[in-house]
């Protein structure tokens, strides 16, 4: 389909004269020296813009045990964004999923949940019983939704995952890296309804029945430092302590990643010398949100002639503090005219931020909604009319 560039260059002069002193490269490396000093790979990046704050190590394969749930979560709330899933579905226990050990909710097997208390158990929990229960609903089988799994990651552009079960137990071949998983995460707060999960710090499943169950969330940073409400947490003999954190302050939303920790109390506090660090030293400028409309695209023999594109997830662009930025523009790049059927979510185009002819950041633009085949007669009234105003 042919492109165009829409180089109206929307120029968005975000001139901004910001107080925060000056830090000196010299104390920036004294401060990164000292994050994740007793962990075997570390990432932090801002979520938005997927840019990278601080990396040690982070493309190394490690085992990341329950951190194996993010993808989980992600393909989870991919279907209930399509349609073939609701939160208010009744998901059935199988044998299988029962007879899972490690954390779990102790389901039964024939056990039926619904998918909102299904994701409380895998994000709150790490409910290792729920997570299978959840991909056996999702594919058909464990086996199945893996492929999905690792075929996710590939679409991601991520080449060092490979995925063998859905919720993290130890298995050969099972291994990912931090930066990965960042990656992953940031896939996945696409979502915002993900954090209403990964943000509870207690909660009750099965409350109305004599097999009252306490949910806490395995990620104590929920509860002890402002701003934290997700993600997942991690821990095997193989693995040692791993934390996927994300938390968001001033309106910039960070992602931080710590694989191998020796403790969990090294774990969160690494986690959190990492999160001080990046609110510290940066900010983010907030361009649009996710499911902004920028543009139309013309589309052909559909039941409407053109279909609206959106952003695909949030745009920002992620700065040192106390630098001024100005002079930033906007490129689209989108079809010149598509072919219905469209699928809501289909990408149209790009968003280029650039600054000085340097991109700053790309988003994908998607279609806003469905545009469906037009009918015969439909198509033959088109055209009349349009021979009509010809005349």
């Amino acid at each position: 389909m042919e492109m165009r560039v829409l180089s109206s260059l929307l120029s968005a002069l975000l001139v901004m004269s910001l107080m925060t002193p000056f830090v000196s490269a010299e104390e920036k490396q004294a401060n990164q020296a000292k994050l994740a000093e007793k962990a075997s790979s570390a990432i932090v990046i801002e979520r938005d813009t997927g840019e990278v704050i601080f990396n040690k190590n982070s493309h190394e394969k490690l085992p990341p045990a329950s951190m194996t749930k993010i993808m989980t979560m992600l393909l989870i709330m991919e279907a209930i964004d399509n349609g073939s899933l609701t939160y208010e579905d009744k998901i059935r226990t199988s044998e299988f999923a029962a007879s899972m050990g490690g954390s779990q909710i102790f389901l039964e097997p024939g056990e039926e949940m619904t998918v909102t208390e299904m994701l409380k158990a895998i994000a709150v929990a790490s409910g290792n019983d729920a997570s299978v229960a959840m991909a056996e609903h999702i594919a058909g089988t464990e086996e199945e939704f893996v492929e999905m799994m690792n075929e996710k990651a590939k679409e991601l552009g991520l080449e060092n995952t490979n995925f063998v079960n859905s919720n993290g137990l130890p298995a050969e071949n099972h291994y990912t890296t931090a930066y990965d998983l960042a990656m992953i995460s940031k896939e996945l707060l696409k979502y915002e309804d993900i954090t209403k999960f990964t943000g509870i710090y207690e909660d009750y499943l099965r409350e109305d029945t004599d097999k009252k169950f306490w949910l806490v969330n395995t990620n104590k940073l929920v509860k002890f430092y402002p701003g934290v409400d997700g993600l997942k947490t991690g821990f095997t003999r193989e693995a040692m302590y791993c934390l996927t954190a994300t938390a968001e302050k001033n309106g910039m939303r960070v992602i931080s990643v710590i694989m191998g920790a020796p403790s969990p109390k090294e774990r969160n506090a690494q986690i959190t010398s990492m999160l001080d660090y990046s609110f510290s030293q940066f900010m983010t400028h907030k361009l649009y949100e996710r499911d902004h409309i920028l543009a139309d695209v013309k589309v052909s023999k559909g039941e409407q002639n053109k279909v609206p594109v959106a952003t695909a997830e949030s745009v920002s662009i992620l700065t040192k503090k106390g630098v001024n930025i100005d002079d930033v523009a906007e490129r689209l790049e989108i079809d010149q005219e598509v072919k219905a059927p469209i699928k809501k979510g289909d990408r149209l185009g790009t968003l280029f931020v650039e600054r000085e002819g340097k991109i700053l950041s790309e988003t994908a633009l998607v279609a806003s909604e469905d545009v469906f085949d037009a009918s015969w007669w439909k198509l033959f009234k088109r055209v009349l009319s349009n021979f009509g105003g010809a005349a």
